[in-house]
């Protein structure tokens, strides 16, 4: 048990004891990390109030008058409704740098808990290349992922290819039917889903104009849905091309999947025929006039015109709708959970989703996060449009400016190792700008927002790491040690205090799914430790220098953490 585990017993301990001395021994509270200042641990009074008949505040103020110190409860305070606790400061420092040294570099994971977790994002049709208004997906996917892992999860990642919708059916149309003195080639990277997407956007407009192509590409998806496995080879053959140049640009994010499970599987298998004739039976299915097939969901809480779930065409062929739900039934047969990475405008879809499922007579349901997309001042991205910026591009120019920022501070490095840290700093700094804003939120992109290297920003962050390494290289040979009477001053006390919270905010980030939590932790950590190294002496520091480099050491490997769980490289130098 970790010392913020020990503390947080005694406190629960000691407030469960107050409460049955005042005779609400049966109310219920929790405790929670408040910003560092305030105190190492609160129980807020708030959900007390009904059950005791009492104010909040009221609540706080009787508590703390009761709960005496003792052990790791240095004292115990009230404020505006909150019962403050606060940690030995002695014992906490002592505490936490053990706990650090003892988990040799793991600090924040937890043990194997049994559980499989498949985690679905990304996912993004391959039409085109991925730009930013969809890169929150897998970064975001990718970043649960590892949180998930850290806290003791059997994690699978997983893209869903959509190799069977009409955007890819018109992709393979323009590929096999135009040549390149067609289509505006503008693009010069040399990448299949950049080359491609300019006969994507060209079939497009010609389906748009010319009855004749538009008659072609549905006569593709006609046979494509009634199993000619011709067509469905060669659309399939289409994207794995486009999924080639995706898996690129993502791995360039340092992001990389372990399942990639293509949607014509579940046309190929029959699977998706047999969901149709499962909800045909359903008391919620009805038809159309033209021979489409629904389900009514009023039941279920959803209203107006969306009610009507339709899950075949009139031709009675299945829509993409159809072929989700046999891929969450057999996700279900390889996880425990399952949870969905998905844009904001799936919100209705999902929930139709789980409608269906619950009349298929599934009794789990997927987990659905969402976010809100990316989009430039100027408006919303469309690749259909040719509205977008690319995600290659934007690590193409993180790189480079991180290159620049790196040659004119360190020109003793070799080129090779400059242009090595530049792809670790670019990286981290997309990614950090990323994660930085709630997930719910609309994130408007600006290069001068995501090529930000001050302040709080990925660079920052592994600018204190980078600064760690340094002071320990330098250190040469020292002993270990957690002495609390050498780690005295405000600034080491601080920073212990920091390093105590990672394993909570990591725990938070996996379980409600906040990952926005990780980068502004550790923003506050790099700050911690920027104030303890400018605060006090390290190498020079006499008596204390063994416990100030142990201090060291645990914030670096604490700051590794935190970056390994942003999927950010923690470079040594910078």
């Amino acid at each position: 048990m970790s010392v913020m585990e020990s503390f947080e017993k005694e406190v629960k301990a000691a407030v469960t004891a107050v409460l049955a001395e005042m005779g609400h021994g049966d109310a219920a509270f929790r405790t929670e990390v408040p910003p560092i200042g305030s105190a190492d641990l609160a129980v807020p009074c708030f959900q007390m109030a009904k059950a005791m008949g009492m104010a909040p505040v009221k609540i706080a103020e009787s508590l703390a008058e009761r709960i005496p110190s003792g052990g790791h409860i240095a004292s115990v305070a009230a404020a505006n409704g909150y019962l403050n606790f606060t940690m030995d400061p002695a014992a906490l420092v002592k505490g936490t740098l053990d706990d650090i040294i003892a988990s040799e570099g793991r600090y924040g994971s937890r043990p194997f808990n049994g559980v499989r977790v498949n985690l679905e994002h990304t996912s993004t049709n391959p039409t085109g290349p991925i730009h930013v208004g969809r890169a929150r997906n897998p970064v975001i996917g990718d970043t649960l992922a590892r949180s998930l892992k850290m806290c003791g999860y059997d994690v699978t990642t997983e893209y869903y290819v959509n190799d069977v919708g009409k955007q890819v059916v018109i992709l393979t149309w323009g590929v096999n039917n135009l040549d390149e003195s067609q289509v505006d080639m503008t693009e010069d990277r040399d990448k299949t889903d950049h080359k491609w997407v300019a006969y994507y956007r060209k079939a497009n407009a010609m389906m748009e104009s010319d009855p004749q192509v538009a008659e072609q590409i549905a006569d593709l998806l006609r046979r494509f849905e009634a199993g000619d496995h011709s067509v469905i080879d060669t659309v399939r053959e289409t994207a794995e091309g486009m999924l080639g140049g995706l898996k690129e640009t993502l791995a360039n994010i340092n992001v990389t999947l372990d399942n990639y499970t293509w949607e014509s599987r579940f046309i190929a298998d029959g699977s998706a025929r047999d969901v149709v004739e499962r909800l045909k039976k359903s008391k919620y299915a009805g038809q159309e006039e033209n021979g489409a097939w629904y389900l009514d969901l009023k039941e279920f809480g959803i209203q107006g015109k969306n009610t009507k779930f339709t899950f075949t065409r009139a031709d009675g062929t299945t829509l993409y709708t159809t072929r989700d739900l046999a891929y969450h039934l057999d996700k279900f047969t390889r996880a425990d959970r399952i949870i969905d990475v998905l844009g904001e405008d799936q919100k209705l879809g999902s929930k139709q989703l789980c409608s269906a499922l619950e009349i298929l007579g599934c009794d789990r349901q997927p987990e659905p996060m969402f976010y809100s997309f990316v989009s430039l001042p100027e408006g919303k991205m469309s690749t259909r449009k040719g509205v977008v910026v690319y995600l290659d591009d934007l690590i193409d120019e993180s790189v480079s400016r991180a290159y620049d920022e790196i040659a004119k501070r360190r020109s003793d490095l070799s080129e090779d190792r400059m242009r090595e840290i530049a792809g670790i700093v670019g990286i981290g700094a997309i990614r950090y700008n990323i994660l930085r804003v709630q997930p719910e939120k609309q994130l408007v992109f600006r290069w001068e927002d995501a090529l930000n290297f001050d302040g709080n920003s990925g660079p920052f962050l592994q600018y204190a790491h980078a600064r760690a390494c340094s002071v320990l290289r330098k250190a040469g040979d020292y002993v270990r040690t957690a002495d609390p009477s050498k780690l005295r001053d405000g600034s080491e006390v601080r920073l212990a205090k920091v390093l105590s919270r990672f394993p909570s905010v990591v725990s938070e980030a996996a379980e409600l799914r906040r990952i926005h939590l990780l980068p502004a932790y550790g923003h506050e950590l790099a700050s911690a430790f920027n104030q303890f190294y400018a605060s006090v002496p390290v190498l020079g520091a006499g008596e204390s220098r063994d416990a100030r480099i142990t201090l060291v050491e645990c914030a670096r490997d604490v700051l590794r953490n935190v970056l390994e769980c942003m999927g950010m490289g923690a470079p040594e130098e910078m």
